[in-house]
């Protein structure tokens, strides 16, 4: 995936081994990184605890060293490239460190020289078993990116182009990915379908499901998992999911509530006639696969959501300073402005 991105080829499998090498080379973290997180109370959000760790790589940023140095712009994509690759290999120990940390009384887990990027994620985080390193490699390779318009991949772009090294241009891209409507959307859905199995049960009937939305929907509230600013039908993301579901958790009862979800949202939001997209995207199934294999703190799911985004927005980041894109800069409109066009919209 990383191959592709950064150079738009599909690799040969020499290529792709040659690249998952490399990463491992640069995986070595400075001590003063686990540092900076442990002066956090482990109470702190994973999510907060992941931005101190990248602000904290930062210090070794190539980028800003070369700029200092008077750098030529035209060879600006040199090192961002290099702190790029160098973020992307040390995401997934900074983001275990913190699993471990908060939930596992802090006793580390080595990473295997042995295992790919993503079964060695899956490794270091605690899991053993093949089907969870195999999810874990599906899960980093879906969530890398998907379009620029995202509030991760667009606040990566943005930051990045006011010639930000790649690390602060990350920890910015994952603030926001750190909000409820974007990447903190993943434990949301979780949650809401744990809220349906204790109301309801796991083996609810379809027509009490569909009260029950409905219900949801009457109170004023969302049904999480649906809709995307974007697509207009069910996001791939969600069906490459759903394969591995049937394939290796096929009777797991979330599973099956997640499927039963699926049949029943979709035309209940199309009534309602103000829905363009009714159908699931890929928070709606995410949680479901992480909770069936044993990682249930969904409070931490959106740190593995930005290990996964950094393959997308770090390639995105390359190409702008590879092409010398200028800083983004969004026209200012005055309150009058806004006045004038809302009264020639609301007359036609």
């Amino acid at each position: 995936m990383l191959w592709l991105l950064v150079t738009g080829k599909v690799p040969t499998k020499e290529q792709a081994l040659a690249v998952s090498k490399e990463l491992k080379s640069r995986a070595k973290i400075p001590g003063h990184v686990f540092d900076a997180i442990n002066s956090l109370p482990k109470s702190a959000h994973p999510m907060t605890q992941f931005t101190v760790g990248i602000m904290a790589l930062q210090v070794e940023s190539e980028f800003h060293k070369a700029y200092v140095k008077g750098l030529h712009k035209s060879k600006f994509w040199e090192p961002v490239y290099e702190d790029s690759m160098n973020l992307i290999a040390r995401l997934p120990e900074v983001a275990a460190f913190i699993y471990r940390r908060v939930y596992k009384g802090g006793e580390v887990i080595s990473a295997d020289s042995e295992l790919d990027y993503g079964a060695n994620f899956a490794h270091m985080l605690g899991f053993k078993a093949a089907d969870m390193h195999e999810l874990m490699r599906l899960y980093v390779t879906i969530h890398s990116d998907h379009e620029g318009g995202n509030v991760s991949a667009h606040t990566m772009r943005l930051v990045g182009s006011a010639l930000s090294d790649p690390y602060l241009s990350f920890a910015a891209a994952m603030n926001g990915l750190a909000g409820p409507l974007h990447g903190l959307a993943n434990q949301e859905v979780l949650r809401w379908i744990k809220h349906v199995v204790g109301d309801v049960g796991a083996e609810v009937s379809t027509d009490e499901l569909k009260e029950y939305v409905l219900s949801t929907l009457k109170s004023g509230k969302v049904v999480p998992g649906f809709g995307h600013a974007v697509l207009r039908k069910t996001d791939p993301r969600y069906t490459c999911q759903r394969e591995f579901a049937l394939k290796h958790l096929p009777e797991d009862p979330l599973f099956k509530l997640v499927s039963k979800l699926y049949e029943v949202v979709p035309p209940i939001l199309l009534d309602l006639g103000k829905v363009k997209n009714p159908w699931p995207n890929v928070d709606a199934h995410s949680g479901v696969l992480l909770h069936h294999y044993g990682l249930t703190e969904d409070n931490y799911y959106t740190v593995l959501f930005g290990v996964s985004r950094a393959i997308g927005v770090c390639s995105q980041l390359i190409w702008d300073r590879a092409l010398g894109l200028p800083i983004e800069r969004p026209k200012s409109l005055t309150m009058d402005w806004i006045e004038q066009y809302c009264k020639s919209k609301s007359t036609k």
